[in-house]
């Protein structure tokens, strides 16, 4: 792949200054994510560094080797049905955005943008949108758009800051929505460890994502991630091309599998994806006429269900979905295999005594009750989670880690406990605009690497760390 790096537009010609600011910004992010590419290990060694770390703390206190190792293995498995429901998650979300019907509609609305500029903003519009939702979704969704844009050969798009604006989703706003792993845990009794339910109890959706102060925040979010991604693509000369890339934008279509023997015909018919999808639509009908629409919504069961019924209506034929199926659960992985090491964590830190008889979250709450109270609350916590959400990179999962303390100290101050999870909502998404983790996804489908959008991330984040903490802290004021 070959890297264009001149930002002259002929012979003597001047650096524009904006673009040389700019320049200069990138290549500050860009000499950092270098960094962090050549040390930071794999996301898991992070995770077991964390339980390592963790054991240490429970020998420090005074607790003993046997307590240690059995709330290490009693813990681990807690949280098979929440980990579960998150693989999910990631898998349909895949399904449904390479279905041919959502790949037609990207090739469609991709004919909406009239600038380059235009079309980066477009697509940090559509990503983020779609996180609202899922977040898987919005990788895969603004990826395969991004492509679909590059590919017109009357729009003059710079690929790198589109490929950032795709990431937006993930980098700015999935967390305050319906793939709010916190959010969605808080309102599950069945899907709630105890280690958090006692301290917290059930918190409904109408106490977190659906507050107004939520929609708020949100909303300025949505709009500075906008604005941001408009003014800081490169225009004119500056812009970079998939073609200055030497990326193949040629989207070879595999030849449809056909059917060679009757008894195939099963599937490749729509008949069974219908008769399934329309079981699905009975049952999702008496949900919502029986129930409060907030409580089947924040029901991860069934919010996972319409997600996977969705795809198969849109694959049309069990064939199809099965392939999508097959490519989708890679994107699992990392869940699959890091969560039962949450739920140990979480519960060595709440359940193994020290020798004073109380816990590590017992201590732990204690800290952040000192150093904070009910106003500067959602400012300490949320920088506290933002800086170990980049060396945890968990996508919710650390939520069971931090819950037990951080809802500890929200109950002990006396801080609106809806709002304690939104803060850390908001606060874990902005490690994610610069950690290379939750990129590798979309740049596989963008055939980038980290180095070449992050420095548009980087700009991002230079604004949402003030924003978001500023409206973390303002907004309690209002609950």
């Amino acid at each position: 792949m070959t890297h264009v790096t001149n930002v002259s537009d002929g012979a003597g010609a001047k650096r524009d200054p904006a673009a040389a600011q700019q320049g200069a910004l990138a290549r500050l992010a860009i000499a950092f994510t270098e960094w962090a590419e050549k040390w930071f290990p794999d996301a898991f060694v992070f995770v077991v560094l964390a339980v390592l770390a963790v054991a240490l703390g429970n020998l420090a206190t005074g607790a003993t080797p046997a307590a240690i190792a059995k709330g290490f293995g009693a813990g681990f498995w807690t949280l098979i049905p929440f980990t579960m429901q998150m693989a999910m998650v990631a898998i349909t979300g895949y399904v449904v955005a390479s279905s041919p019907p959502a790949t037609r509609l990207i090739e469609w609305i991709a004919r909406f943008p009239q600038t380059g500029r235009g079309a980066v903003a477009f697509v940090a519009f559509v990503s983020m949108a779609a996180s609202y939702f899922n977040w898987a979704l919005s990788l895969v969704f603004g990826a395969l758009l991004v492509r679909a844009l590059a590919r017109r050969t009357d729009l003059r798009m710079d690929y790198r800051a589109a490929g950032a604006a795709a990431y937006l989703g993930l980098g700015a706003t999935w967390a305050l929505g319906l793939s709010s792993s916190a959010a969605m845990l808080q309102a599950n009794p069945a899907s709630l460890p105890k280690s958090i339910s006692d301290i917290t109890g059930v918190i409904p959706l109408s106490q977190t994502i659906f507050l107004w102060q939520s929609f708020v925040m949100g909303g300025l979010i949505f709009a500075a991630s906008i604005i941001i991604a408009y003014y800081s693509a490169p225009a004119d000369r500056f812009v970079r091309t998939a073609q200055d890339y030497g990326i193949d934008l040629g989207e070879k279509q595999a030849e449809a599998p056909k059917q060679t023997r009757p008894g195939e015909w099963f599937e490749f018919s729509p008949v069974l994806p219908l008769l399934l999808v329309l079981l699905a639509v009975g049952f999702v009908y008496t949900e919502f006429a029986s129930k409060d629409p907030l409580l089947v919504i924040s029901n991860l069961n069934t919010y996972n269900f319409i997600f996977l019924m969705l795809g198969v209506l849109l694959h049309w034929n069990l064939r199809s979905f099965l392939g999508a199926v097959a490519k989708a659960v890679p994107t699992a992985g990392g869940v699959l295999i890091q969560f039962p090491l949450y739920g140990a964590i979480a519960t060595m830190l709440t359940a193994v005594n020290g020798a004073d008889g109380v816990s590590i979250s017992h201590h732990l709450a204690n800290i952040f009750v000192g150093i904070a109270n009910t106003h500067t609350y959602p400012v300490v916590i949320g920088i506290y989670s933002a800086v170990l959400g980049f060396l945890v990179p968990s996508g919710g999962g650390k939520w069971i880690i931090e819950a037990p303390y951080v809802m500890q100290a929200a109950v002990d101050l006396k801080a609106h406990l809806g709002w304690a999870v939104q803060v850390y909502n908001a606060a874990e998404a902005l490690p994610n605009l610069i950690n290379p983790f939750w990129m590798l996804p979309l740049l596989g489908v963008l055939s980038l690497k980290a180095r070449d959008i992050v420095g548009f991330c980087f700009t991002q984040l230079l604004v949402h760390v003030p924003l978001v903490l500023f409206l973390l802290w303002i907004l309690a004021y209002t609950l």
